[in-house]
């Protein structure tokens, strides 16, 4: 009887503690979303901070890689080779910041060009699954898009600072919505046990 009330006890703990950090995905929700509307905005501030998410995520892939390459044993040395890219890329993001701007922008205008062949190719020649037309749709968008963007590095470069508001946005937007999840989780996992 003693080991079920501290068991249950334990139990109600862990949930509250879980739960009780909700409001960290709330913040974080609408600091990415606040983030993702400046960045839309179309300010000289936009690029800066295109400029610092890019930086950040070059070293924060690198060092990801890195620490992988510490857990592997097969292919090491290419965790270790994308690691020290990934970190030199990010270093020089903030060093050269109007040079790594044009190259990640042309970079990612080739990127829709390819992956949205890539995605027609993949919709019109492989099984027509359910829901295939939203691959074609996909393909269209992203070749369109990519077509439009590579005529021109000012295109291309309105083109990345504007995915990268968007993806903020959505990601806020979802951060947002996972708060009240946890939080709706907690209170019906406290229920259950209490």
């Amino acid at each position: 009887m003693t080991s079920d009330v501290t068991v249950r006890d334990t139990a109600r703990d862990q949930v509250r503690e879980a739960s009780g950090i909700w409001w960290w995905f709330l913040i974080l929700g609408i600091l990415w979303t606040g983030l993702g509307m400046y960045v839309l905005s179309y300010r000289v501030g936009s690029l800066a901070v295109v400029v610092a998410f890019l930086g950040v995520t070059f070293l924060y892939g690198g060092v990801a890689q890195l620490v992988l390459a510490s857990q592997v044993r097969a292919w090491r040395w290419l965790f270790i080779v994308a690691g020290i890219l990934g970190v030199a890329a990010g270093i020089l993001t903030f060093v050269w910041p109007h040079a790594t701007l044009y190259v990640v922008s042309i970079l990612t205008a080739w990127y829709l060009v390819i992956f949205g062949i890539v995605h027609l190719v993949t919709a019109l020649a492989g099984p027509k699954l359910p829901w295939w037309w939203t691959r074609l749709l996909l393909g269209i968008a992203e070749l369109v898009l990519g077509v439009w963007a590579v005529h021109s590095w000012q295109r291309s470069l309105i083109t990345l600072v504007t995915l990268v508001g968007v993806w903020a946005i959505f990601h806020g937007v979802a951060e947002i919505f996972a708060a009240f999840g946890v939080r709706q989780l907690g209170r019906r996992a406290e229920q259950l046990v209490g």
